[in-house]
Protein backbone atom coordinates (compact mmCIF):
# COMPACT_ATOMS: atom_id res chain seq x y z
CA UNK A 1 0.00 0.00 0.00
CA UNK A 2 1.66 3.47 -1.02
CA UNK A 3 2.04 5.76 1.82
CA UNK A 4 -0.33 8.95 2.55
CA UNK A 5 0.78 12.03 1.14
CA UNK A 6 2.30 14.88 3.20
CA UNK A 7 -0.59 17.28 4.58
CA UNK A 8 1.45 20.04 2.87
CA UNK A 9 1.01 18.79 -0.92
CA UNK A 10 -2.98 17.90 -0.23
CA UNK A 11 -3.13 21.49 1.31
CA UNK A 12 -1.31 22.94 -1.94
CA UNK A 13 -3.30 20.83 -4.03
CA UNK A 14 -6.52 22.22 -2.81
CA UNK A 15 -4.68 26.01 -2.48
CA UNK A 16 -3.88 26.40 -5.80
CA UNK A 17 -6.96 26.50 -7.80
CA UNK A 18 -8.77 27.86 -4.88
CA UNK A 19 -6.20 31.13 -5.44
CA UNK A 20 -6.39 30.82 -9.19
CA UNK A 21 -10.26 31.27 -8.52
CA UNK A 22 -10.57 34.38 -6.18
CA UNK A 23 -8.20 35.82 -9.00
CA UNK A 24 -10.53 35.32 -11.50
CA UNK A 25 -13.53 36.35 -9.98
CA UNK A 26 -11.97 39.85 -9.57
CA UNK A 27 -10.71 40.02 -12.75
CA UNK A 28 -13.80 40.48 -14.42
CA UNK A 29 -14.68 43.27 -12.57
CA UNK A 30 -11.65 44.91 -12.99
CA UNK A 31 -11.32 44.78 -16.67
CA UNK A 32 -14.77 45.99 -17.18
CA UNK A 33 -14.12 49.13 -15.75
CA UNK A 34 -11.07 49.40 -17.92
CA UNK A 35 -13.68 48.81 -20.67
CA UNK A 36 -16.18 51.33 -19.83
CA UNK A 37 -13.93 53.94 -18.83
CA UNK A 38 -12.04 53.56 -22.35
CA UNK A 39 -14.94 52.74 -24.51
CA UNK A 40 -17.82 55.07 -23.08
CA UNK A 41 -16.13 57.42 -20.81
CA UNK A 42 -15.04 58.46 -16.79
CA UNK A 43 -18.73 59.43 -16.44
CA UNK A 44 -19.59 55.74 -16.74
CA UNK A 45 -16.79 54.40 -14.54
CA UNK A 46 -18.52 56.90 -11.81
CA UNK A 47 -21.21 55.51 -12.35
CA UNK A 48 -20.86 51.73 -11.55
CA UNK A 49 -18.86 53.21 -8.96
CA UNK A 50 -21.81 54.30 -6.41
CA UNK A 51 -23.07 51.11 -6.78
CA UNK A 52 -20.31 49.05 -5.24
CA UNK A 53 -21.57 49.99 -1.30
CA UNK A 54 -24.95 48.17 -2.40
CA UNK A 55 -22.80 45.20 -4.34
CA UNK A 56 -20.49 44.84 -1.25
CA UNK A 57 -23.30 44.60 1.29
CA UNK A 58 -25.14 41.58 -0.91
CA UNK A 59 -21.70 39.71 -1.48
CA UNK A 60 -21.00 40.32 2.23
CA UNK A 61 -23.97 38.04 2.87
CA UNK A 62 -24.22 35.96 0.32
CA UNK A 63 -20.05 34.84 1.46
CA UNK A 64 -21.83 34.78 5.02
CA UNK A 65 -24.03 32.39 3.65
CA UNK A 66 -21.57 30.13 1.27
CA UNK A 67 -18.99 29.91 4.43
CA UNK A 68 -21.61 28.45 6.78
CA UNK A 69 -22.98 25.80 3.88
CA UNK A 70 -19.69 24.92 3.05
CA UNK A 71 -18.64 24.41 6.34
CA UNK A 72 -21.71 22.08 7.12
CA UNK A 73 -21.16 20.43 3.51
CA UNK A 74 -17.02 19.18 4.49
CA UNK A 75 -18.41 18.31 7.52
CA UNK A 76 -21.18 15.82 5.97
CA UNK A 77 -18.54 15.13 3.17
CA UNK A 78 -15.97 14.32 5.85
CA UNK A 79 -18.24 12.17 7.67
CA UNK A 80 -19.48 10.44 4.47
CA UNK A 81 -23.15 11.79 4.81
CA UNK A 82 -24.26 12.62 1.25
CA UNK A 83 -27.54 12.55 1.83
CA UNK A 84 -26.44 15.40 4.14
CA UNK A 85 -24.66 17.30 1.74
CA UNK A 86 -27.59 17.51 -0.62
CA UNK A 87 -30.05 18.62 2.32
CA UNK A 88 -27.74 21.17 3.16
CA UNK A 89 -26.79 22.67 -0.99
CA UNK A 90 -30.94 22.43 -1.36
CA UNK A 91 -31.62 24.41 1.63
CA UNK A 92 -28.37 27.38 1.12
CA UNK A 93 -30.10 27.39 -2.63
CA UNK A 94 -33.42 28.01 -0.95
CA UNK A 95 -32.23 30.87 0.88
CA UNK A 96 -29.74 32.44 -1.73
CA UNK A 97 -33.06 32.20 -4.35
CA UNK A 98 -35.64 33.84 -1.90
CA UNK A 99 -33.17 36.85 -1.22
CA UNK A 100 -31.62 37.19 -4.42
CA UNK A 101 -35.75 37.52 -6.14
CA UNK A 102 -36.81 39.59 -3.33
CA UNK A 103 -33.76 42.01 -3.56
CA UNK A 104 -33.99 41.90 -7.04
CA UNK A 105 -37.48 42.55 -7.70
CA UNK A 106 -37.85 45.65 -5.11
CA UNK A 107 -34.40 46.82 -6.37
CA UNK A 108 -35.48 46.77 -9.92
CA UNK A 109 -38.47 48.71 -9.13
CA UNK A 110 -37.01 51.59 -6.94
CA UNK A 111 -33.11 51.47 -8.45
CA UNK A 112 -32.87 55.19 -8.78
CA UNK A 113 -34.48 56.03 -5.13
CA UNK A 114 -31.77 53.29 -4.06
CA UNK A 115 -28.80 56.02 -5.71
CA UNK A 116 -30.37 59.14 -4.61
CA UNK A 117 -30.55 57.76 -1.08
CA UNK A 118 -26.30 57.09 -1.86
CA UNK A 119 -26.26 60.75 -2.96
CA UNK A 120 -25.20 59.87 -6.53
CA UNK A 121 -24.33 63.03 -8.30
CA UNK A 122 -27.07 64.71 -9.89
CA UNK A 123 -25.15 64.18 -13.94
CA UNK A 124 -24.47 60.70 -13.38
CA UNK A 125 -27.74 59.79 -11.83
CA UNK A 126 -29.61 58.32 -14.70
CA UNK A 127 -26.42 56.05 -15.84
CA UNK A 128 -26.16 55.14 -12.34
CA UNK A 129 -29.63 54.36 -11.69
CA UNK A 130 -30.11 52.04 -14.84
CA UNK A 131 -26.73 49.95 -14.16
CA UNK A 132 -28.11 49.45 -10.29
CA UNK A 133 -31.29 47.99 -11.96
CA UNK A 134 -30.08 45.48 -14.66
CA UNK A 135 -27.33 44.58 -11.58
CA UNK A 136 -30.45 43.86 -9.36
CA UNK A 137 -32.64 42.44 -11.49
CA UNK A 138 -29.66 39.76 -12.79
CA UNK A 139 -28.41 39.11 -8.90
CA UNK A 140 -30.51 35.64 -8.61
CA UNK A 141 -27.90 34.19 -11.43
CA UNK A 142 -24.68 35.64 -9.70
CA UNK A 143 -26.08 34.55 -6.04
CA UNK A 144 -27.03 30.62 -7.52
CA UNK A 145 -23.39 31.16 -9.41
CA UNK A 146 -21.37 32.06 -5.88
CA UNK A 147 -23.71 29.70 -4.13
CA UNK A 148 -22.55 26.53 -6.07
CA UNK A 149 -19.14 27.26 -6.68
CA UNK A 150 -18.43 27.92 -3.04
CA UNK A 151 -20.14 24.74 -2.22
CA UNK A 152 -18.32 22.60 -4.84
CA UNK A 153 -15.14 23.58 -3.35
CA UNK A 154 -17.31 21.84 0.67
CA UNK A 155 -16.28 18.31 -0.80
CA UNK A 156 -12.83 19.23 -1.92
CA UNK A 157 -13.25 19.81 -5.37
CA UNK A 158 -11.56 23.33 -6.10
CA UNK A 159 -10.62 22.13 -10.15
CA UNK A 160 -14.12 22.61 -10.60
CA UNK A 161 -14.96 25.95 -9.52
CA UNK A 162 -12.11 26.93 -11.16
CA UNK A 163 -12.86 25.68 -14.74
CA UNK A 164 -16.58 27.20 -14.56
CA UNK A 165 -15.21 30.57 -13.23
CA UNK A 166 -12.79 30.56 -16.23
CA UNK A 167 -15.21 29.95 -18.66
CA UNK A 168 -17.99 32.51 -17.06
CA UNK A 169 -14.95 35.09 -17.01
CA UNK A 170 -14.14 34.49 -20.70
CA UNK A 171 -17.65 34.82 -21.80
CA UNK A 172 -17.86 38.22 -19.82
CA UNK A 173 -14.64 39.69 -21.06
CA UNK A 174 -15.87 38.91 -24.62
CA UNK A 175 -20.03 40.36 -24.62
CA UNK A 176 -18.97 42.84 -22.86
CA UNK A 177 -17.00 44.92 -25.40
CA UNK A 178 -19.31 43.94 -28.09
CA UNK A 179 -22.53 45.10 -25.88
CA UNK A 180 -20.49 48.45 -25.38
CA UNK A 181 -19.83 48.32 -29.38
CA UNK A 182 -23.54 47.51 -30.06
CA UNK A 183 -25.09 50.54 -27.60
CA UNK A 184 -26.19 48.73 -24.76
CA UNK A 185 -23.92 51.14 -22.98
CA UNK A 186 -23.47 51.26 -19.11
CA UNK A 187 -25.37 48.32 -18.33
CA UNK A 188 -23.24 46.07 -20.53
CA UNK A 189 -20.97 44.63 -17.85
CA UNK A 190 -24.17 43.65 -16.06
CA UNK A 191 -25.65 41.67 -18.91
CA UNK A 192 -22.60 40.39 -19.72
CA UNK A 193 -22.10 38.72 -16.15
CA UNK A 194 -25.94 37.47 -16.41
CA UNK A 195 -25.04 35.81 -19.72
CA UNK A 196 -21.93 34.27 -18.69
CA UNK A 197 -23.45 33.00 -15.36
CA UNK A 198 -26.71 31.66 -17.31
CA UNK A 199 -24.39 30.14 -20.15
CA UNK A 200 -21.76 28.95 -17.46
CA UNK A 201 -24.63 27.25 -15.02
CA UNK A 202 -26.19 25.02 -17.69
CA UNK A 203 -22.39 23.76 -18.96
CA UNK A 204 -21.78 22.91 -14.83
CA UNK A 205 -25.13 21.18 -14.42
CA UNK A 206 -24.56 18.85 -17.24
CA UNK A 207 -21.09 18.38 -16.12
CA UNK A 208 -21.76 17.41 -12.68
CA UNK A 209 -24.86 14.98 -13.88
CA UNK A 210 -22.39 13.80 -16.04
CA UNK A 211 -19.94 12.83 -13.22
CA UNK A 212 -22.58 11.70 -10.25
CA UNK A 213 -20.80 14.57 -8.33
CA UNK A 214 -22.05 14.65 -4.71
CA UNK A 215 -23.43 18.29 -5.69
CA UNK A 216 -25.15 17.49 -9.17
CA UNK A 217 -28.30 19.25 -9.09
CA UNK A 218 -30.55 15.37 -9.44
CA UNK A 219 -33.80 14.85 -8.65
CA UNK A 220 -32.35 14.08 -4.82
CA UNK A 221 -31.01 17.51 -4.57
CA UNK A 222 -33.59 18.95 -6.25
CA UNK A 223 -36.17 17.60 -4.10
CA UNK A 224 -34.70 19.64 -0.87
CA UNK A 225 -34.62 23.01 -2.35
CA UNK A 226 -36.82 24.55 -0.09
CA UNK A 227 -37.00 26.32 3.74
CA UNK A 228 -35.12 23.67 6.33
CA UNK A 229 -35.05 25.74 9.34
CA UNK A 230 -32.92 23.61 11.23
CA UNK A 231 -30.37 23.73 8.50
CA UNK A 232 -31.12 27.58 8.29
CA UNK A 233 -30.16 28.29 11.67
CA UNK A 234 -26.76 26.10 11.57
CA UNK A 235 -25.50 27.94 8.20
CA UNK A 236 -26.62 31.49 9.41
CA UNK A 237 -24.96 30.63 12.69
CA UNK A 238 -21.67 29.89 10.93
CA UNK A 239 -22.49 32.49 8.12
CA UNK A 240 -24.14 35.60 9.64
CA UNK A 241 -20.59 36.03 11.95
CA UNK A 242 -18.71 36.36 8.71
CA UNK A 243 -20.85 38.68 7.01
CA UNK A 244 -20.99 40.99 9.78
CA UNK A 245 -17.28 41.12 10.08
CA UNK A 246 -17.13 41.70 6.67
CA UNK A 247 -19.30 44.80 6.89
CA UNK A 248 -17.50 46.20 10.19
CA UNK A 249 -13.85 46.31 8.05
CA UNK A 250 -15.15 47.94 5.68
CA UNK A 251 -16.60 50.78 7.65
CA UNK A 252 -13.87 51.01 9.02
CA UNK A 253 -12.10 51.13 5.97
CA UNK A 254 -14.16 54.19 5.28
CA UNK A 255 -13.00 55.93 8.11
CA UNK A 256 -9.46 55.60 7.39
CA UNK A 257 -9.71 56.61 4.11
CA UNK A 258 -11.54 60.32 5.75
CA UNK A 259 -8.36 60.30 7.50
CA UNK A 260 -6.01 60.00 5.14
CA UNK A 261 -8.34 62.53 2.91
CA UNK A 262 -7.39 64.66 5.80
CA UNK A 263 -4.05 64.89 4.41
CA UNK A 264 -4.78 65.90 0.57
CA UNK A 265 -5.33 64.20 -2.78
CA UNK A 266 -1.82 62.55 -3.40
CA UNK A 267 -1.82 60.91 0.02
CA UNK A 268 -5.58 59.51 -1.23
CA UNK A 269 -3.59 58.52 -4.80
CA UNK A 270 -0.99 57.06 -2.27
CA UNK A 271 -3.77 55.08 -0.08
CA UNK A 272 -5.44 53.34 -3.16
CA UNK A 273 -2.46 51.90 -4.82
CA UNK A 274 -1.09 51.39 -1.32
CA UNK A 275 -4.49 49.49 -0.68
CA UNK A 276 -4.20 47.48 -4.03
CA UNK A 277 -0.84 45.88 -3.22
CA UNK A 278 -1.41 44.93 0.35
CA UNK A 279 -4.76 43.56 -1.43
CA UNK A 280 -2.84 40.44 -2.95
CA UNK A 281 -1.14 39.55 0.34
CA UNK A 282 -4.13 39.35 2.16
CA UNK A 283 -5.80 37.93 -0.33
CA UNK A 284 -2.70 35.03 -0.38
CA UNK A 285 -3.56 34.95 3.56
CA UNK A 286 -7.36 34.57 3.26
CA UNK A 287 -7.09 31.56 0.61
CA UNK A 288 -5.56 29.85 3.03
CA UNK A 289 -7.99 30.41 5.61
CA UNK A 290 -10.82 29.23 3.16
CA UNK A 291 -8.44 25.92 2.61
CA UNK A 292 -8.15 25.66 6.45
CA UNK A 293 -11.86 25.84 7.15
CA UNK A 294 -13.14 23.68 4.06
CA UNK A 295 -10.32 21.10 4.91
CA UNK A 296 -10.46 21.05 8.51
CA UNK A 297 -14.34 21.09 8.27
CA UNK A 298 -13.62 17.56 6.70
CA UNK A 299 -11.17 16.26 9.61
CA UNK A 300 -14.33 17.50 12.36
CA UNK A 301 -16.44 15.48 9.62
CA UNK A 302 -14.51 12.44 10.22
CA UNK A 303 -13.74 13.06 14.02
CA UNK A 304 -9.99 13.66 13.30
CA UNK A 305 -9.18 16.14 15.88
CA UNK A 306 -5.08 15.26 14.88
CA UNK A 307 -5.60 16.01 11.21
CA UNK A 308 -7.37 19.21 11.69
CA UNK A 309 -4.29 20.66 14.27
CA UNK A 310 -1.94 19.44 11.40
CA UNK A 311 -4.12 21.32 9.22
CA UNK A 312 -3.58 24.21 11.78
CA UNK A 313 -0.14 23.86 11.44
CA UNK A 314 -0.32 23.80 7.59
CA UNK A 315 -1.70 27.12 7.51
CA UNK A 316 0.43 29.07 9.71
CA UNK A 317 3.21 27.64 7.67
CA UNK A 318 1.94 28.03 4.50
CA UNK A 319 1.00 31.84 5.74
CA UNK A 320 4.86 32.53 6.50
CA UNK A 321 6.25 30.98 3.15
CA UNK A 322 3.37 32.29 0.48
CA UNK A 323 1.79 35.17 2.11
CA UNK A 324 5.82 36.12 3.77
CA UNK A 325 7.30 35.59 0.14
CA UNK A 326 5.37 37.79 -1.22
CA UNK A 327 5.55 40.32 1.23
CA UNK A 328 9.43 39.91 0.75
CA UNK A 329 9.22 40.29 -3.07
CA UNK A 330 7.61 43.33 -2.93
CA UNK A 331 10.05 44.85 -0.47
CA UNK A 332 12.49 43.66 -2.73
CA UNK A 333 10.66 46.08 -5.50
CA UNK A 334 8.52 48.53 -4.14
CA UNK A 335 9.00 51.06 -6.86
CA UNK A 336 8.40 48.85 -9.60
CA UNK A 337 5.33 47.53 -7.80
CA UNK A 338 3.77 50.59 -7.07
CA UNK A 339 4.68 51.92 -9.91
CA UNK A 340 1.99 49.55 -11.95
CA UNK A 341 -0.51 51.93 -10.21
CA UNK A 342 1.02 55.53 -9.62
CA UNK A 343 3.30 57.91 -12.69
CA UNK A 344 3.70 60.52 -10.01
CA UNK A 345 7.22 60.68 -8.70
CA UNK A 346 5.91 62.32 -5.12
CA UNK A 347 2.76 60.33 -4.68
CA UNK A 348 5.02 57.30 -5.61
CA UNK A 349 7.60 58.13 -2.90
CA UNK A 350 4.85 58.79 -0.20
CA UNK A 351 3.42 55.49 -1.24
CA UNK A 352 6.63 53.55 -0.99
CA UNK A 353 7.20 54.68 2.63
CA UNK A 354 3.67 53.54 3.77
CA UNK A 355 4.38 50.51 2.40
CA UNK A 356 7.16 50.16 4.21
CA UNK A 357 5.16 50.90 7.20
CA UNK A 358 1.94 49.03 6.75
CA UNK A 359 2.65 45.74 4.35
CA UNK A 360 4.59 43.30 7.00
CA UNK A 361 1.19 43.18 9.13
CA UNK A 362 -0.42 40.77 6.16
CA UNK A 363 1.93 37.69 7.69
CA UNK A 364 0.20 38.27 10.98
CA UNK A 365 -3.21 38.89 9.52
CA UNK A 366 -2.33 35.38 7.88
CA UNK A 367 -1.78 33.95 11.30
CA UNK A 368 -4.84 35.30 13.00
CA UNK A 369 -7.65 34.33 10.05
CA UNK A 370 -5.83 30.67 10.03
CA UNK A 371 -6.49 30.27 13.73
CA UNK A 372 -10.34 31.96 13.20
CA UNK A 373 -10.48 29.52 9.99
CA UNK A 374 -9.78 26.20 11.98
CA UNK A 375 -12.73 27.52 14.64
CA UNK A 376 -15.15 28.20 11.90
CA UNK A 377 -14.44 24.59 10.39
CA UNK A 378 -16.19 23.18 13.75
CA UNK A 379 -19.13 25.77 13.64
CA UNK A 380 -17.62 28.38 16.43
CA UNK A 381 -17.44 31.51 14.00
CA UNK A 382 -19.21 34.17 16.65
CA UNK A 383 -15.99 34.25 19.10
CA UNK A 384 -13.79 34.80 16.68
CA UNK A 385 -15.93 37.44 14.66
CA UNK A 386 -16.27 39.51 18.13
CA UNK A 387 -12.95 39.40 18.42
CA UNK A 388 -11.89 41.08 15.08
CA UNK A 389 -14.57 43.74 15.67
CA UNK A 390 -13.13 44.45 19.13
CA UNK A 391 -9.71 44.63 17.42
CA UNK A 392 -11.00 46.73 14.91
CA UNK A 393 -13.16 49.24 17.47
CA UNK A 394 -11.19 49.40 20.08
CA UNK A 395 -7.50 49.17 18.62
CA UNK A 396 -7.06 50.10 15.41
CA UNK A 397 -9.53 53.10 15.06
CA UNK A 398 -8.74 54.81 18.24
CA UNK A 399 -5.19 53.97 17.17
CA UNK A 400 -5.33 55.37 13.89
CA UNK A 401 -7.05 58.50 15.20
CA UNK A 402 -4.17 59.39 17.63
CA UNK A 403 -0.98 58.27 15.78
CA UNK A 404 -2.57 60.72 12.48
CA UNK A 405 -2.40 63.81 15.11
CA UNK A 406 0.49 63.12 16.85
CA UNK A 407 2.77 61.88 13.51
CA UNK A 408 0.90 62.51 10.67
CA UNK A 409 -0.30 60.02 7.77
CA UNK A 410 2.15 56.84 8.53
CA UNK A 411 0.32 56.86 11.45
CA UNK A 412 -2.84 56.13 10.13
CA UNK A 413 -0.67 52.93 8.31
CA UNK A 414 0.44 52.08 11.50
CA UNK A 415 -3.03 51.14 13.01
CA UNK A 416 -2.48 48.49 9.87
CA UNK A 417 0.64 46.14 12.14
CA UNK A 418 -0.70 47.35 15.11
CA UNK A 419 -4.54 45.46 14.95
CA UNK A 420 -2.91 42.76 13.24
CA UNK A 421 -0.83 41.87 15.23
CA UNK A 422 -3.78 42.65 18.55
CA UNK A 423 -6.06 39.68 15.86
CA UNK A 424 -3.14 36.95 15.69
CA UNK A 425 -2.71 37.45 19.40
CA UNK A 426 -5.97 37.09 20.18
CA UNK A 427 -7.39 34.54 18.13
CA UNK A 428 -4.35 32.79 18.93
CA UNK A 429 -5.05 33.37 22.82
CA UNK A 430 -8.70 31.49 21.93
CA UNK A 431 -7.88 29.32 19.86
CA UNK A 432 -4.66 27.81 22.70
CA UNK A 433 -6.12 28.84 25.98
CA UNK A 434 -9.94 27.77 25.37
CA UNK A 435 -11.15 26.40 22.19
CA UNK A 436 -8.37 23.90 21.60
CA UNK A 437 -9.15 22.34 25.04
CA UNK A 438 -12.74 21.70 24.43
CA UNK A 439 -14.02 18.76 22.69
CA UNK A 440 -15.18 19.19 18.64
CA UNK A 441 -18.28 17.74 17.63
CA UNK A 442 -19.76 17.97 13.93
CA UNK A 443 -22.73 19.41 13.55
CA UNK A 444 -24.14 17.31 10.73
Amino acid sequence: MSAPKPLWRTFLRFLTPLMLSNALQSLFGTVSNVYLGQMIGVDALAAVSTFFPVFFFLFAFVMGLSTGATVLIGQAFGAGKHDRIKIVAGTTLAVGLLLSISVGLVGGLFSRQLMMLLATPADILDQASRYARIMLLTMPLGFVFLLTTAMIRGVGDTVTPLLALALSTAIGLILTPMLILGTVGITSPAWAAAIANTVTLIVLAAYLLRKQHALAPDVALLRHVRLNRAVIGQILGIGLPSAVGMVVMAIAELVLLGLVNGFGSDATAAYGAVNQVMGYTQFTAMSISIAVSILGAQAVGGGDRARLDGIVRTGLALNLVLTGGLVALIYLAPRAVLGIFITDRAVLDLAKGLLFVALWSSVPFGLATTFSGAMRAAGVAMTPMLLSIFAILAIELPSAVILSRTIGLSGVWAAYPIVFCAMFVLQMGYYLLVWRKRAIKRLV
